[in-house]
């Protein structure tokens, strides 16, 4: 479990990027909230921001699979959450892979204003390439968290999101009837039987 390296309060001068990364299904979004709600104890002024087009479960709520929900912001670009930061000590977003590329830009801002930014995201997409801006955010963050879920065929940890329908675009918002997690072995073997 990660344990904040220090919560700061007001005094804080210095900033930091967190990253949070896994396949479908291992807990990027619960393990979002769950720091969030750790700063909101500790009376942090936060701010939460998801992409505008993620309304699977909720269109101003960020929501786990498992159904934990915590009040967000949707916006459409990752600029936006540079003016709709404001005074915070905290910023969260969740589904960063779906932002265009000035999220690294952003959040590199953010982090440099003192802030503490906690990204959460999918660090491959459905062909197991590493997904959108995902790749530079996690080199840019002080703190990286990869998740692993429970593969669906083998009971093994799992790292890649499987799609189960035929599309090919690479966003291509699901749940569990669009996506499994899957281990390496399984989604290799997967890939082979859809060409």
């Amino acid at each position: 479990m990660f344990i904040e390296p220090h919560l700061g309060g007001k005094n804080r001068k210095t900033g930091w990027i967190e990253v949070v990364c896994g396949c479908m299904f291992s807990g990027k979004t619960e393990e979002l909230i769950r720091r969030l709600n750790r700063a909101l104890i500790g009376k942090q002024k936060v701010e939460i921001f998801k992409p505008g087009k993620d309304v699977r479960y909720h269109h101003e709520q960020i929501v786990s699979h498992n159904e934990t929900r915590i009040r967000s912001t949707p916006v459409n670009f990752a600029n936006d959450i540079l003016l709709l930061a404001g005074d915070s000590d905290v910023v969260g977003i969740d589904e960063a892979q779906f932002f265009d590329d000035a999220i690294v830009d952003v959040c590199n801002t953010l982090a440099n204003g003192g802030k503490r930014v906690i990204v959460a995201g999918l660090d491959m997409d459905f062909e197991g390439r590493p997904f959108g801006p995902m790749p530079n955010l996690l080199a840019i963050a002080e703190y990286v968290t990869k998740l692993h879920a429970v593969c669906a065929q083998t009971g093994e940890l799992a790292s890649f999101s499987f799609r189960l329908v035929d599309d090919k675009s690479q966003v291509m918002l699901g749940e569990k009837k669009e996506y499994e997690a899957r281990s390496r072995k399984a989604f290799i073997d997967g890939m082979k039987t859809r060409k």
